[in-house]
């Protein structure tokens, strides 16, 4: 891997764990709210246990559904009210683990369901953190061609767009980026 930092080395600051707000359903619709907040970052067990102990606890005789009202700490994943609890279990162990940057991979994934497909892409296709696209060219046209480079004479070296080969790469769809906290990450498409 190259870049300033990999997969394993990512340092993320979380103000919160990611939690939900599971809500029971009848209560809801018999017009109080009775629900508990509960840490997602824990297996799935743990998560159903605690909901099933929320119903429980409820006034309503039949309480058996239930939906997730709130939720914060997901950066920004976004959860529908049914989302799976098995999904939900995953991405908030991950972002707990791996910081912002899975959810966005995530997000670039199309949503919870493919948390899988984000790790791998953390594990197997992180090139790393860099302040732009630019600078991402740059070293990887000096890691890959600098026997070439050394060359080179200046006035040909202080011409190459490095830009526009970044953008290139994006567009041609060999690399992907996530803009995170005014950084850029880049991700080989192709793992």
């Amino acid at each position: 891997m190259m870049g300033n930092m990999n997969a394993h080395q990512i340092d993320h600051q979380s103000n919160e764990s990611p939690r939900i707000y599971v809500a029971s359903l009848a209560d809801y619709n018999a017009g109080y709210l009775h629900g508990r907040w509960i840490d997602a970052d824990q297996p799935l067990d743990d998560i159903q246990k605690e909901v099933a102990e929320m119903l429980a606890e409820s006034r309503e005789p039949c309480a058996e559904e239930w939906a997730i009202h709130d939720y914060e700490g997901f950066e920004s994943v976004r959860l529908s009210e049914f989302a799976d609890l098995e999904h939900v279990s995953k991405v908030a162990c991950a972002i707990t683990e791996h910081g912002p940057i899975l959810a966005g991979l995530v997000d670039h994934f199309g949503g919870i369901r493919h948390v899988e497909e984000a790790l791998r892409y953390l594990e197997d296709g992180y090139s790393g953190e860099f302040e732009s696209l630019t600078e991402y060219a740059e070293q990887f046209i000096d890691d890959c061609y600098s026997d070439v480079l050394k060359d080179l004479p200046d006035f040909i070296r202080c011409h190459i767009d490095y830009e526009g080969i970044g953008r290139d790469m994006e567009l041609s769809g060999d690399i992907f980026t996530i803009q995170q906290d005014g950084m850029v990450h880049v991700f080989q498409s192709h793992i």
